[in-house]
């Protein structure tokens, strides 16, 4: 489970993360099993509509249990299941790099990340830096 701890450590080391590539300013939501915020972060300079991005982000990869590169690849290729799956779920998805599953020791999905601001590529390696971090390990 990813307690607000472990959360804040992911919003922590994931920004620490994109400073030190010297990404555009970032927006970071965590989300347990279940789709819910635990914690969030937008760092000064990032667009006020970057939360619902990176939550949207997240939420996908936590209720199709697949991360934002393998949607993007999806949604490609088969782009009405992605259009279904949004709709079914209010339009909450983003299908896109930078919604990262996060699997504890054993392999389960505990939670995801999603994170918005730079490229989806990049978004997804600050998401990964803080989710490593935390000692979960993330799928992009």
């Amino acid at each position: 489970m990813i307690t607000l701890k472990k959360a804040q450590t992911i919003l922590k080391a994931a920004l620490a993360r994109a400073r030190e590539m010297e990404l555009k300013p970032l927006t970071v939501v965590v989300l347990d099993a279940g789709g819910h915020v635990i914690a969030a972060a937008r760092e000064d300079g990032a667009s006020p509509g970057r939360f619902e991005l990176a939550r949207g982000k997240a939420y996908g990869s936590v209720m199709l249990g697949i991360a934002g590169t393998a949607q993007r690849d999806r949604a490609e290729a088969q782009a009405y299941f992605v259009q279904a799956m949004n709709g079914l779920y209010g339009g909450r998805f983003v299908p896109v790099p930078g919604g990262v599953l996060v699997r504890d020791r054993k392999g389960e999905v505990v939670g995801a990340v999603g994170v918005t601001g730079d490229t989806s590529e990049n978004d997804a390696a600050a998401a990964v830096a803080g989710i490593e971090a935390a000692g979960f390990a993330g799928e992009a």
